[in-house]
């Protein structure tokens, strides 16, 4: 069974998206389900109940010399890179999490957890300092990711540990169970909170990894996915100041699955969430890239049309920042996208990174990376204008606060709705005349169609526009 996904662009607004991604690549090695798959700057990796761990080149999706790496005596259930991408964890049915060397293959650590139980999901920390480890006995241990030792653990009473995820911050852990409830944990292990957040139980969590701003009190929150087999994702918001304390609110529901929901991602920038029946699921950190594992013992890896996630507007200088900051990797990804797979080569013998890629010229191409074919050298400078182009188009920094959500322009006449969030007048009474009586960011029904201007917010776009528009 290979399953299905849905994308949720602009996870604020609640948009679903189903026409983005095609997919360009099949990966067919492993011998029984596929249970997670995992991204780090360089690598992909994916592990299955056959007990394997494997692991792809980015650049071409060949598998590694020193890949499948075998140590579990049961099926593998969860992987993760460190942050840096140096090192891969993986946890098994045979009650263990190892460590080993992304680029080696070498097995680095082998934590038992305590009492023997079935590890079902791991994580690292956003330092790298830890790694958490969930158990089907429903306990969560917290390893010091340096020295290998049992740091700190916890436990929960209801059904097994299957999900879990830091916060952005670090400061939190939030695990997920199968019995439904989501239990959010502080670095030391202590329970802050704990609530039944699915009736028929979690399957996946994760954290959108920018925070947004709280508004004059100045603290920030972050935004919490989570999902289950009653078939919904639910969005929160959490937070955690020493001055404010802990709070974990519910946002909305995202419905429109017809089966339980397996798995969910977050996208790096935040903007697109990807869930679906399928087992696994996960975005890659710099390139536009999905990777969703299944039943069907396959891992399909999809490609984002370009200029999709971004022309929404609210990533201002983000397709700009990511492509100079492309790697040569990067780049022979983008050439297959194009239809250049003939180019690869060319392109890596000579080092071409995002930031060179920006500085073709048809000269170059011919000079330089001596492409003879009159057509190629066309076809790779009307995909590099294009892409200069997509990057001239967008603003310069506007902040998002300053956007309306519906338009996704900069707003001149702000008015606060009865859900609590600012519009542009124009676009909200237009909203609003069309019998929505729902609102554009929770979906929920409005208790009032009452606008009021909200003149706070638009002395501070006056402001902003007087200092950044000089």
């Amino acid at each position: 069974m290979a399953g299905n996904f849905a994308l949720f662009k602009n996870t604020q607004a609640v948009r679903c998206v189903r026409t983005m991604v095609k997919l360009i690549r099949t990966l067919a090695d492993h011998g029984d389900d596929v249970s997670c798959c995992a991204f780090s700057p360089s690598l992909l990796a994916t592990c299955s109940l056959d007990k394997t761990i494997r692991l792809y080149s980015l650049s071409d999706f060949a598998e590694l010399p020193h890949s499948p790496l075998k140590f579990h005596t049961y099926a593998v259930h969860c992987c993760c890179f460190s942050p840096s991408g140096h090192v891969l964890a993986s946890c098994s049915t045979d009650g263990t999490t190892v460590l080993w060397g992304a680029h080696s293959g070498q097995s680095l650590a082998v934590m038992e957890q305590p009492g023997g139980s079935p590890v079902r999901v791991c994580c690292f920390s956003p330092d790298s300092a830890y790694l958490a480890s969930g158990a089907a006995d429903g306990s969560v241990v917290l390893w010091n990711a340096q020295s290998y030792k049992l740091y700190r653990c916890g436990s929960v009473k209801d059904g097994s540990l299957v999900a879990c995820a830091f916060s952005p911050d670090g400061s939190l852990l939030v695990t997920g169970s199968s019995g439904g409830d989501l239990t959010v944990w502080d670095d030391r292990m202590r329970c802050l909170h704990s609530e039944k957040a699915h009736d028929l139980g979690i399957t996946c969590c994760d954290f959108a990894p920018q925070p947004l701003s709280g508004g004059e009190q100045g603290f920030q929150f972050y935004r919490l996915a989570s999902c289950g087999q009653d078939c919904e994702i639910k969005l929160w918001f959490v937070s955690f100041t020493h001055a404010l304390g802990f709070e974990l609110k519910y946002k909305s529901t995202l419905r429109g699955h017809c089966a339980p929901i397996l798995a969910c991602a977050f996208s790096h920038d935040g903007q697109m969430l990807v869930s679906g029946y399928v087992t696994t699921c996960a975005f890659a950190p710099n390139t536009l890239l999905l990777a969703t594992g299944s039943m069907d013992k396959t891992v399909n890896i999809w490609q984002f049309d370009l200029e999709t996630p971004y022309q929404a507007g609210g990533m201002n200088d983000q397709l700009k920042q990511l492509v100079e900051d492309w790697s040569e990797e990067d780049v022979s990804t983008w050439l297959r996208a194009q239809g250049l797979e003939d180019l690869v080569a060319i392109f890596q013998m000579n080092n071409i990174d995002g930031k060179e890629l920006l500085h073709l010229t048809k000269e170059s191409l011919a000079g330089d990376l001596k492409i003879e074919s009159l057509g190629l050298r066309s076809k790779v400078m009307r995909s590099i204008e294009e892409l200069r182009a997509k990057m001239d188009s967008l603003s310069s920094g506007i902040p998002d606060e300053f956007i309306c959500p519906i338009t996704r322009e900069l707003m001149k006449d702000p008015v606060i709705a009865s859900d609590g969030y600012s519009y542009e007048r124009e676009a909200m009474e237009n909203w609003i005349h069309k019998k929505k009586r729902t609102s554009p960011m929770t979906n929920l029904v409005l208790p009032s169609l009452v606008l009021t201007p909200n003149r706070t917010l638009k002395m501070a776009i006056n402001r902003w526009l007087e200092t950044h528009q000089k």
